[in-house]
């Protein structure tokens, strides 16, 4: 059994695509989520079409590597589940995936050996009932009621981001601290320490009842911060020379 690393990426499935320009729109999304099997259903102009490459942006060998069929059944026929996009309800009998849901769903497929199809419609009409019903399920994506159309170069690139990140092992939040060290809880410590004598020594803990408060209060401004140690050196260096120990002269 195929495992994850090794699942193979859906097939996009452009039905009667209009203008080359819109595929090459495609095939450059396509390129920035991994995806490289573009297979194209009666495109309108004719197949090759220069168009296509120039919008392609380092997409070309997708482009180049496109395969034409003259119907849907046609390029469907090697795959094991398909996804049609659609933004409006079509009455038909099928799973609805969003396209976050698209991605886990069609993840487990593909680990399991399935060759998976993403099925995308025309730039004006999108895709026909007659159409949708030969795919094993449908995504629509949940957007603003208001506009919900979307052109295709931003479906693909919508849906095959949602498989792409489905993978994909980056933290969602990453400090860059551009080789910095991260400042240890001691050295931290030392400076607060020396933040609150200073204090003390100015007088702006002095109210007994509320000094635990507000040392709380400065110790937990610094703590929640991912503080490097070039940047605890600079604290110490701006206390220093604002008690007149440094600083130019």
């Amino acid at each position: 059994m195929p495992s994850e690393a090794v699942a193979k990426p859906p097939c996009v499935i452009l039905c009667g695509p209009q203008m080359g320009e819109n595929i090459g729109a495609c095939a450059r999304a396509m390129k920035n989520c991994g995806l490289s099997d573009l297979r194209l259903v009666d495109p309108r102009d004719g197949w090759p079409n220069p168009a296509a490459n120039a919008m392609a942006a380092h997409a070309e060998d997708i482009v180049e590597a496109a395969t034409v069929f003259e119907t849907l059944e046609a390029a469907v026929a090697d795959l094991s589940y398909t996804y049609a996009t659609t933004a409006r309800s079509r009455d038909q009998v099928k799973p609805v995936f969003t396209a976050r849901g698209f991605a886990q769903d069609a993840r487990a497929r593909a680990s399991d050996g399935q060759k998976i199809g993403l099925l995308f419609g025309r730039e004006r009409e999108g895709l026909w009932n007659s159409e949708i019903s030969l795919a094993s399920a449908m995504i629509t994506v949940p957007l603003n009621p208001g506009n919900t159309s979307l052109n295709i170069g931003q479906a693909v690139l919508l849906v095959g981001y949602e498989w792409w990140t489905a993978g994909d092992l980056t933290p969602d939040v990453v400090l860059e601290a551009s080789g910095a060290q991260p400042a240890s809880h001691q050295m931290l410590d030392n400076f607060l320490n020396r933040l609150i004598t200073d204090l003390d020594e100015r007088s702006f803990l002095a109210i007994p009842e509320k000094r635990e408060r507000m040392i709380r209060n400065v110790r937990n401004i610094f703590q929640r911060n991912d503080l490097t140690e070039n940047e605890i050196n600079t604290l110490h260096g701006i206390f220093s020379f604002l008690k007149g120990q440094g600083g130019p002269r």
